[in-house]
């Protein structure tokens, strides 16, 4: 089955989801216009008529297009630009993979936005107004995952009113996942997906629409309209599915987001985002059970290390509990050194077979 993992290049890769944020910034542009009154205006991206997607390759010939779905973005008009992703709505069709993306390489339990700011010099587009349609290259930054960068992208900004501008993509733009600490997340997708040797391209387009503040909004006939603007995130959920749920403790088992002191089962405050998106799953799983499992890697004795898984998956129910977690919804068990997942050769793999797993089970009545 394939998975996001495919969406970038072996020798040089390129993220599906951040190139999509890049071109946001398009936003930018619409500083030229200018009111009737003459004075510039200020803008804000309407997201139920804004669209940002990537299509991404698998198996060399099969075309899978995915999507962020909330935006937010303003323009001053003082040519100060700002747009925001949240990237927690990763849209890929499939809730599952919706979530590898957002816990296992967004990371969003720690950053759960990327945003793209610039600043425009309104005269560079002063006569888009008469125009109506301006293609030129823009300058950017982009914040994600913590780390910014100066990119640009080419666009074209065209006027469909005096109110309405359309932002759209000429030509993609390529994010390098390395410069924003990502690497090691594309593998942790590949791995959760069970693929390698994967040759991927990807393909960003969009098309964002800004209105004048204040104005009346006007039709706007959107490509794929049903899968256009705003959805509900897992934050505004009250419950989730039997199936959701599964999804989510799997993936979040898969992130290595618990630390743990040396040889101690005493929890790292880094440890606090990750248990605080586990406590909130548990919440919205109120009919299920969840057992934190524990497992080290071969060093020392298999008496020692059991006795050391015990107390690290002990530690995390704890921490759940403490949080507000109902006490008969959480069990704790060690494991040690037993299903390791990958051969205790490396410190790498040693670190992999060092982890906390979440499981569930249905809850008694």
């Amino acid at each position: 089955m394939f998975e996001v993992a495919a969406f970038w290049r072996r020798a040089k890769p390129v993220p599906q989801a951040v190139g999509l944020i890049g071109i946001a910034l398009l936003g930018l542009l619409f500083c030229g216009l200018e009111t009737a009154a003459g004075a510039a205006p200020n803008w804000t991206l309407d997201p139920s008529a804004s669209v940002l997607t990537y299509q991404s390759v698998k198996k060399n010939t099969i075309v899978e297009t995915n999507k962020i779905r909330n935006i937010t973005g303003t323009l001053s008009s003082a040519g100060d630009a700002k747009i925001s992703f949240d990237l927690n709505s990763v849209d890929t069709g499939v809730d599952l993979r919706n979530v590898r993306m957002r816990f296992l390489f967004f990371e969003t339990f720690n950053y759960p936005t990327a945003e793209v700011t610039a600043k425009v010099n309104p005269a560079a587009f002063a006569d888009l107004g008469s125009k109506r349609r301006v293609k030129t290259t823009l300058p950017f930054r982009l914040n994600l995952h913590g780390v910014d960068k100066e990119l640009e992208a080419s666009v074209v900004v065209t006027m469909i009113s005096d109110t309405q501008v359309s932002v759209a993509s000429e030509a993609p733009v390529a994010v390098r996942v390395e410069d924003f600490g990502l690497l090691p997340n594309v593998e942790k997708l590949q791995q959760a997906a069970n693929v390698t040797n994967i040759v991927p391209t990807a393909s960003v387009s969009f098309d964002f629409v800004f209105a004048v503040d204040g104005s009346k909004p006007a039709a706007i006939q959107t490509v794929a309209a049903g899968a256009v603007g705003p959805v509900t995130t897992d934050a505004a959920k009250a419950n989730f599915s039997d199936e959701e749920c599964l999804n989510r403790f799997a993936v979040l088992s898969r992130t290595g987001a618990i630390y743990f002191r040396p040889a101690s089962a005493r929890l790292d405050a880094k440890s606090r985002p990750l248990l605080t998106e586990v406590e909130g799953v548990v919440g919205k799983c109120p009919t299920l059970k969840v057992e934190v499992s524990g497992y080290t890697d071969s060093d020392g004795s298999p008496e020692a290390n059991k006795l050391l898984s015990e107390r690290r998956a002990q530690a995390v129910a704890d921490a759940l509990i403490v949080d507000g977690v109902p006490r008969n919804q959480i069990s704790a068990a060690g494991y040690g050194e037993e299903r390791p997942v990958a051969a205790n050769d490396t410190p790498k793999n040693k670190a992999l077979n060092r982890r906390i797993e979440f499981s569930t089970s249905k809850l008694a009545n």
